[in-house]
This record gives structure tokens, sequence and C-alpha cells, in this order.
């Protein structure tokens, strides 16, 4: 039974899948998303993040055709609680419930905003660390 969990596990971490769940319903291939994807790992108790949201609300907005903006909590949470998170800061984009970083060889967040900007061919363009604004990311586009 060990040996086939095992295996099991073995399985889906080799099998490459790079679509990830949105909390909203459906799905995104972080490998293949078809415009831009903006990746902003954020948490409530993050000052710096609450002054960044309000930009990437109007980024989203704005951009719709050309880019997809999407958020990932760093504090892992789920559900209710992560509904409420959303609520509060007035996050109007999509959220992951998991983090996908690792389809990109990634280090586990250490610094919060982190913003990442993937292309639509599903490559890491740029990592930005700290607050962004409309403008700032506008210019890497």
């Amino acid at each position: 039974m060990k040996r086939i969990l095992l295996l099991t596990l073995f399985l889906v971490a080799c099998s490459g899948n790079t679509t990830y769940p949105l909390l909203d319903g459906g799905t995104i291939d972080v490998k293949a998303p078809r415009k831009v994807l903006i990746i902003n790992y954020w948490a409530i108790w993050c000052a710096p993040c609450r002054k960044e949201i309000p930009e990437l609300n109007e980024l989203a907005s704005h951009h719709k055709k050309k880019l997809m903006v999407v958020g990932v909590n760093f504090d892992g949470s789920q559900g209710e609680l992560l509904e409420n998170e959303i609520q509060k800061l007035g996050i109007e984009f999509s959220s992951l419930l998991d983090d996908p970083r690792n389809v990109w060889g990634l280090e586990p967040v250490s610094v919060l905003p982190e913003t990442l900007i993937i292309g639509p061919d599903g490559k890491l363009q740029h990592r930005l660390i700290g607050p962004q604004t409309l403008s700032s990311i506008e210019a890497l586009l």
C-alpha cells in the first residue's frame, strides 16, 4: 500500500501539471496563460500590500484584454478566511488557491509584496520585490 501511495505521489509530482485552481472557480494554466499573467503575493498584515492593491485593481481593470492579475495569499489562508481577507483589502482580481512559483523554480517569498510577470508563453519575465504601481508595471509590459 505504501509503495502505491509513493508511486502515485511521484507520478503527480512528475506530471508537470501547471494548471492551478482559482478561488472564484475555474483554473489557469500558468505555463500557457495566453496573455500576460501578473501574480501578486500579499498578506493581510502587509502595509505595502494594502497600498499596492488598488494599483493592481486598476491594472486588471484597464488591461483586461491584454493581461490577467491573480493573487496568492502569503499565509496560505483558504476558504472563508481567505474570502474575508480579500474583502477587507478590497482585492478585485482573482486569487489562486495554490502557489505556482515552483513551476519556475523560485524559492519561497521572503519579502512582501512580490509580483511575478509571466509572458503569454508561460515564461517568467520579471520578478518584482516591493510595492508596485500601475505605471511601474505598465512600463514593463
